[in-house]
């Protein structure tokens, strides 16, 4: 936490609002069959970020009447990275996510070729693991998605 402060950077634990709490991270992310997000908010206090995911219209529209800050949807595109237990919900559910009038964090199989169009469906932001690496050069591939994204998001 302190290398994070000292960066100005935001840090969210997945999963768990305890360990968010003791650690003095700004919030967490809580999936479908994690604490319920009211909880959290009463564990973390009003001031901390707290995201939900979901995968399908129903769990978004549930997520909205929660005390979340943004939703992530997913997975948007096939993936590897990690099992969901979910099929990809294509850009159609980003859209949807896009009009609970909530930030949406899309995830799951973005890759440089499709980022742009994600945003283009109404995603505020992407969550990227596998395809940052698949240059071998992290730092390069972080800019090109900068500068990828910046120019999908002017075109908005």
């Amino acid at each position: 936490m302190a290398l994070a402060r000292e960066s100005a950077a935001i840090v969210i634990i997945n999963d768990r609002a305890d360990i968010a709490k003791l650690a003095g991270a700004d919030g967490v992310h809580l999936g479908q069959e994690d604490l319920a997000p009211s909880a959290a908010r009463a564990i973390l206090g009003s001031s901390a970020i707290i995201g939900r995911s979901t995968h399908s219209a129903a769990q978004i529209g549930q997520a909205a009447k929660e005390p979340v800050d943004y939703v992530a949807i997913g997975p948007v595109f096939e993936t590897a990275t990690k099992v969901t237990g979910y099929e990809a919900v294509c850009l159609g559910m980003v859209s949807v996510a896009a009009k609970s009038g909530l930030p949406v964090v899309a995830i799951g199989g973005i890759k440089l070729a499709n980022a742009a169009s994600v945003i283009a469906a109404g995603a505020t932001s992407v969550a990227i693991i596998s395809d940052l690496l698949a240059s071998g050069d992290p730092a390069a591939r972080t800019t090109a998605y900068l500068n990828e994204l910046r120019g999908a998001q002017r075109s908005r």
